[in-house]
């Protein structure tokens, strides 16, 4: 099972302290990456107190100021075989690639599994850097560093257990004990404002494989679960600043629709840049390290994805029912490209209701003749008509038809359901039908 990392708030000081021990054991600059290369804390340690601008090239500077790192970065330093290394690697610079400064690189393991990277400037020619009893030791603190990652990740895990039996379980004793359950291992984070978000479909079926929450913008918690038929979704539980703002579920769901369609972040489905081992990626600019894969990824075909967000709560109880809000967010970003990519529950009007009636509502006998691929025209025209309160001249103009075609048309459509367009009701159940559909 992959272990996700998780950095709360209590710890970060923890990392914080370990990276400065190392710094001022090696008398260089230490930054903590996670495997994911994604910022935990760095030290900007000199010996005159001030620090050294030669320290910040742009691949540093770049991970310090956004706290992670490009995939296009993440292959290149991954070539110099420090995935697999058990001591300290160093890496010669590549001025053409951005790296302007040597590398140290020193694994963070625990039980044979690598968990992070501490970065380390290299020294300039003729000092001849960090002695082997150096590096030895601040290998033991690495240690030190990887046992507080592994109980780190080992707490992640539960917390997306948690949050899945949660969504999932069946109302009564069942949701309150999951709800419980939830909050004992929450603790104060379970407290305050909060939104769920839903990124549908997940490209995952594999339950462990959410992103970590800390790499989620205010994120607490997150998991995969169920959605339709056969796909999956993410959920996640994202802390509101206060209780009249969406901003931090809006990040948090940009970022999972970018992890979705492939852009990103590393192993949570990240499509990487093609690099040569040991040396800059292909093409070699600075600004293609730096950059990555950003502008590929967004050429490639990718399935439609949505990302739905639920009305604010307070508290954990109303968890399922704003689940429910998100996913039918989602659903309705799917169906109506103008609600999306990221669609909130309070501004997808009829869909709120839409969304709650079972799947086969749109397939009504009366109106199924009108659904077939034979008429898809006509259903277009009902639907635009519908949608334009039944105003013969602007649906003609919003179609580009002629009004008298678009007579010819409505004619059909009632021969073809047995409904009156004059009638109030008839319109109602054929409105319902045709954005059921899109669902």
């Amino acid at each position: 099972m992959r272990e996700n990392v998780r950095v709360t708030t209590d710890s970060r000081g923890e990392y914080q302290e370990l990276v400065d021990e190392i710094s001022e054991l090696l008398g260089v600059p230490a930054t903590l990456e996670n495997r994911d290369f994604e910022l935990i804390a760095f030290g900007a340690y000199d010996s005159e107190g001030e620090l050294d601008p030669s320290a910040l090239d742009p691949v540093r500077t770049r991970s310090i100021l956004t706290r992670r790192s490009t995939a296009a970065v993440r292959t290149w330093f991954e070539g110099f075989g420090i995935t697999r290394a058990a001591g300290p690697v160093r890496i010669p610079p590549t001025p053409e690639a951005g790296v302007h400064r040597g590398r140290i690189c020193l694994p963070v393991r625990h039980r044979g599994v690598v968990l992070g990277y501490v970065w380390l400037l290299d020294s300039d020619p003729g000092d001849p850097g960090p002695t082997d009893p150096q590096l030895d030791a601040a290998m033991r603190v690495t240690a030190r560093i990887g046992a507080l990652l592994a109980d780190e990740a080992q707490h992640g895990a539960d917390l997306s257990r948690e949050l899945r039996a949660v969504l999932t379980a069946e109302r009564g004793w069942q949701a309150d004990m999951a709800v419980a359950a939830l909050r004992t291992a929450l603790g104060s984070r379970g407290d305050g404002p909060y939104a769920v978000v839903c990124v549908a479909p997940w490209p995952s079926a594999d339950p462990e494989d959410a992103p970590s929450a800390r790499t989620i913008p205010h994120a607490t918690a997150s998991c995969t679960v169920p959605w339709g038929v056969s796909a999956q979704s993410l959920a996640a539980l994202v802390r509101l600043r206060a209780t009249d703002t969406l901003t931090p579920a809006n990040s948090a769901a940009t970022r999972l629709l970018e992890r979705a369609r492939g852009v990103g972040a590393g192993a949570d489905g990240e499509t990487r840049a093609t690099g040569n081992k040991g040396g800059a990626p292909e093409g070699g600019s600075g600004d293609q390290l730096v950059q990555g894969t950003q502008g590929a990824a967004r050429d490639t075909a990718v399935a439609p994805v949505a990302a739905g967000i639920a009305a604010a709560r307070v508290g954990l109880a109303e968890l399922a029912p704003a689940w429910q809000e998100a996913s039918a967010a989602a659903r309705a970003a799917l169906a109506e490209p103008r609600f999306g990519p990221v669609a909130e529950w309070s501004r997808i009007g009829p869909y709120r209701l839409l969304t709650s009636l079972p799947p086969d509502t749109a397939h009504d006998p009366v109106v199924r003749p009108l659904l077939s691929p034979a008429h898809r025209e006509l259903a277009r025209t009902a639907e635009t008509y519908l949608d334009c309160a039944g105003q013969a001249a602007r649906t003609a103009a919003e179609l580009g038809i002629h009004r008298q075609t678009l007579y010819y048309r409505l004619s059909r459509v009632e021969q073809l359901t047995g409904l009156d367009l004059d009638d109030g009701e008839d319109r109602l159940l054929l409105h319902m039908a045709l954005k059921g559909m899109r669902l």
